[in-house]
Order: C-alpha cells, then structure tokens, then sequence
C-alpha cells in the first residue's frame, strides 16, 4: 500500500496582518525591520496574531518575525533606548523575544516552528525580492553566503550560553523569496557554514516568480535551473527538506508546480538525486494586488481578467495541492499563504483538506 503524502499546514503573510488586523505600519524610514519590528516595539501585539494563526487557523508550522532581520536593519532602526540605532552586540535579546514569543504563540497546539529568513533583496531600500537587483557588493554567490552565515550566525550567537542552541527553539529554517540563482546556491553554503547548531535542522528554499508571463525567477533562471541549483550534491552545501514557491501569484501555480515536479522527476531518473524532496507552496493571499517598493503600498492591478480569481483562493490552492499529491513526485506538501493571507485564508485553506 502506498504511504499517502502528508500534507502540512503553513502559516500566511505576518506584515500583513499585522498591518490589515492589528493596525500597524511599517515604512523604511520608521521601522526597517517591518513586521520583525514588532520584536522590539510591542512583542504582545506580536503573540496576538501569531496565534490567530496557530489556534484559530490550526496550522501545522509557524514562521517567526525574523524574515527582514539584518545587522544593517537593526543598526537604520531607532528607538528611545537606541536612538541612534541598535548596534550588533544588542541584536540577541531581540532575537530572542521573537523565538519566545513564537514559543508561546505554538504552546498547547500541534504547531511546531520555523525560523524565517528573507533574501538579501528584503533588507535593502526600496525591497528587492522581487527584482533580484542587488548592490555590487552582494551582486555574486560568494558574497551572497557570506551574508546569509552572517545572519544565520546572529541567530546561532543569540542562544550561546543561554542553555540552549538554535536547534532547540525551532524544527526548520525557511530561507525564503529567493530571487536569483546564486542566492539560491548561496543559502545551502550558508546553512554549513553557520556551524553546529544549524546543523540537522531541515530547511527549505523557497522561489519567487513575480514575471507575469514568464515561468522564470527575477533573474531570468529557469525552473529546471533552480531545482538544479537547491538539490543537486555539492561539497559544502546543505541538501534542503523542501524546495517550492512563495510570495507568488496563485494563478500562476499550476504551471510552475509542474515544471517543479518534471524536474525533480528527470533528476531522479537520471539518478542525479535519490531522494524526493518536500514541495513548499505558500502563495501571496492577494486578488489581483501588486506591491509598489517605492510608494509602500499595494495597488490593484486589474488586467488580469476575472478566471484568474474566479474561484476563492483557498479552493485554488487546494487543487495544486492535491494534483501535486497525485503525481507522487514529492515527500510531503507544506501549504500557506504569503502576503494578504489573513488567518481567516488559512483556516479555510486547512479545511480543505479535512474531509479528503
């Protein structure tokens, strides 16, 4: 009897719920470090609609508030205690109130954690995620890792001598909105280069692919080419749990979906890889928006036509979902949302698949 494919439950977009339901802003100027601001300006506010995801939306993994963190983020960030910004020596404490308060945030639920790291591009302003634009200083894979080890190792140090390591307050490390390929081989360097404790956590890597009529990263990468790039044996990179799609169109996930499973299908084939990867879907929760880096707001874009959201996104979702399923090509399915998915989006997403 074949062993059915499990199928988790990601949370959806922080920043925006916290903007949509919880009344804050967030701007370059006043809090660089976005939702992760809420670490440092109301850690309560933050518990609150994490766990509208985990009690209300029941989710299976949790993100924490860290996917814009960074030293240059930390250092444009002012406060009354750090008026002229938070230095690198004080960035631990911060660190972990967003690790506590995800801890409290999953007590007494199935939920377990994942600490959530964004791409270079979302710590520059304006954003460049979705462009992959980046400065020359970290235009190139090698730089690239040497910042995400940078990072990951403010997590790492933020735990020494605490008890604890990093490997005990979270289950996976979600390195996310990937926009380029050497940013993709870059965060498998960096997982190995973090050290011990980053050592045996699975992790994902998660794509974007904002092109409208292209099934191509920001820098023109094909799929074939970024499945390659995140599973392919390399000395000195870490082999990810999962690979997939995130902060992406739903529309658009049918089609990229299945160049995914085709190439983890040939790489198989081929016997480049032995083992089948997680796929992990979490697509932007949006009807149409467009998010404007320079003027820090969605706009809606209306030339999409109706049948691209002629049925609820939940239902959408859903489909790609169980049609991956099906296929077979994949060890499990870790679905959420992205930017604009309320926990109210998630919950209906996880009812889905409750009477399959």
């Amino acid at each position: 009897m074949t062993t059915p494919t499990p199928i988790l439950i990601l949370d959806g977009g922080l920043g925006t719920s916290l903007q949509d339901h919880y009344s804050q802003t967030f701007s370059s100027s006043a809090t660089p470090l976005w939702s992760s601001h809420l670490m440092i300006s109301s850690p309560d506010t933050l518990l609150s609609c994490q766990r509208d995801f985990t009690t209300t939306a029941s989710v299976d993994v949790l993100l924490t508030a860290t996917y814009q963190v960074s030293v240059a983020g930390f250092q444009r960030t002012k406060t009354p205690a750090h008026p002229a910004g938070i230095a690198r020596p004080e960035i631990a404490p911060y660190l972990r109130t967003a690790l506590s308060v995800a801890d409290q945030a999953v007590q007494g639920t199935k939920a377990k954690i994942a600490l959530s790291l964004g791409p270079y591009g979302a710590t520059m302003i304006p954003g460049q995620e979705y462009s992959g634009d980046y400065d020359e200083g970290h235009a190139g894979e090698e730089a690239l890792a040497a910042w995400h080890t940078e990072r990951l190792g403010l997590f790492t140090e933020a735990f020494q001598g605490q008890g604890q390591e990093l490997r005990d307050r979270v289950q996976y490390i979600a390195l996310e909105t990937l926009p380029r390929l050497d940013e993709v081989r870059a965060v498998r360097r960096a997982v190995t280069s973090a050290g011990e404790q980053t050592q045996g956590i699975p992790f994902w890597v998660a794509c974007v692919f904002p092109k409208e009529d292209e099934d191509a990263l920001p820098d023109g990468s094909s799929v074939e080419q970024v499945v390659e790039a995140a599973l392919l044996p390399e000395d000195g990179a870490a082999t990810p749990w999962g690979i997939g799609i995130n902060c992406t169109k739903v529309h658009k996930l049918p089609r990229l979906v299945g160049l995914f499973a085709q190439a983890v299908e040939r790489l198989r084939a081929e016997g480049r890889i032995a083992d089948r990867p997680a796929l992990v879907l979490y697509p932007d929760g949006t009807q149409g928006e467009v998010y404007n880096t320079t003027t820090q707001t969605w706009e809606k874009k209306l030339d999409l036509g109706e049948k691209a959201y002629s049925r609820p996104w939940e239902v959408q979702l859903a489909q790609v979902v169980n049609d991956t399923v099906a296929t077979g090509q994949f060890s499990a399915v870790l679905v959420g949302g992205c930017c604009k998915a309320s926990y109210n989006d998630i919950k209906r997403l996880g009812e889905q698949f409750q009477s399959a």
